[in-house]
């Protein structure tokens, strides 16, 4: 249901009364313009979460358009209407950042509302995220991980056993702070990746699996739009790398994946194996705790997995606050 406004470009009437039709049925206000001078006059005077615009048009392209776009009103997340024969020029401009999808021409109803619901929702995360409060930093994150029907709570218990972690290595409050959001958030990239692939109830493919790692980078991206600091954007783009440097999406090895990161792997791992999943059965905490011993050293970090195995031993859960 829609949650925003969308600037629709096109120097084609009947293809703005089309996606207009298509947006407002579903709940979405929709501005229009027919031309690049026109799109920028209605920027200037409109909060717009969504930008979408065709590509060729006479005068200023909808590529050209983009770019002034993001300059001006960096916070409007910018969609190209694209046909097949402009495809290469609409991933390098994913590529680099000026374009956030692309909607291929003639669309399927089902795929734009999906992409422009989105856009909206990474709209709605970032000025959610400058708010910096607390509650609505932890709210935002919860509202990506209902897009995961496995992972309910999951940035919750992360958090928990991370603080944990860095209370017993001595941590100050103000770092515990940022290590609060970076695990609440280290997933934020997950909004990205269609709904399809999360849920998937068996094995990824390959395709699916090369969808899935990128989200710590298109997290990290969230996150730098939003000006949030350094250790929270540190641990959403470094959480999946490993000890041995077989992680992603960098192939960190050892110190050089920031502590605060190796930290929230320890509690990421943990929570993912002790925990019921559709396509697969929860470890006893006793079976997780194995588990990383196993890992200490190739996966995580050695001296953060023992401090968490210490925090497990002597009385289980209840050593580990939730």
């Amino acid at each position: 249901m829609g949650i925003g406004t969308v600037l629709v470009v096109d120097d084609e009437h009947a293809i703005i009364s089309a996606i207009r039709r298509l947006l407002e049925l579903d709940g979405w206000a929709v501005l229009s313009a027919n031309s690049a001078d026109e799109a920028m006059e209605v920027l200037r005077e409109n909060d717009v979460a969504v930008l979408l615009t065709d590509n060729r048009m006479p005068g200023e392209s909808g590529l050209h358009l983009l770019e002034r776009a993001r300059a001006f009103r960096p916070d409007t997340v910018r969609i190209l209407l694209t046909g097949y024969a402009d495809l290469p020029t609409a991933m390098e401009a994913i590529n680099h950042g000026e374009v956030f999808r692309f909607v291929l021409k003639p669309w399927v109803d089902a795929d734009l509302l999906a992409i422009v619901t989105e856009a909206c929702e990474r709209h709605r995360l970032i000025m959610g995220l400058r708010s910096g409060s607390d509650g609505t930093v932890r709210s935002l994150a919860q509202a990506v991980e209902l897009k995961d029907h496995n992972t309910r709570g999951h940035c919750d218990r992360v958090a928990g056993y991370a603080l944990s972690i860095a209370t017993a290595l001595g941590w100050s409050e103000a770092d515990k702070h940022d290590l609060r959001y970076g695990s609440w958030l280290h997933d934020c990239g997950k909004i990205g990746v269609p709904g399809s692939i999360l849920n998937f109830p068996g094995r990824l493919t390959p395709e699916m699996y090369t969808v899935i790692r990128r989200h710590p980078g298109w997290g990290a991206d969230l996150g730098r739009q939003a000006g949030l600091g350094s250790p929270i954007i540190n641990i959403i783009l470094h959480h999946h790398e490993r000890m041995d440097g077989s992680g992603y999406p960098a192939g960190l090895i050892g110190e050089a994946i920031p502590i605060e990161a190796r930290i929230v792997a320890v509690a990421d791992v943990f929570d993912a194996m002790t925990t019921e999943r559709s396509y697969k059965r929860g470890l006893s905490f006793q079976e997780g705790a194995d588990e990383l011993r196993r890992l200490r050293g190739t996966g995580l970090d050695p001296l953060v997995a023992d401090a968490f195995l210490d925090l497990l031993h002597p009385v289980g859960a209840q050593a580990v606050s939730l």
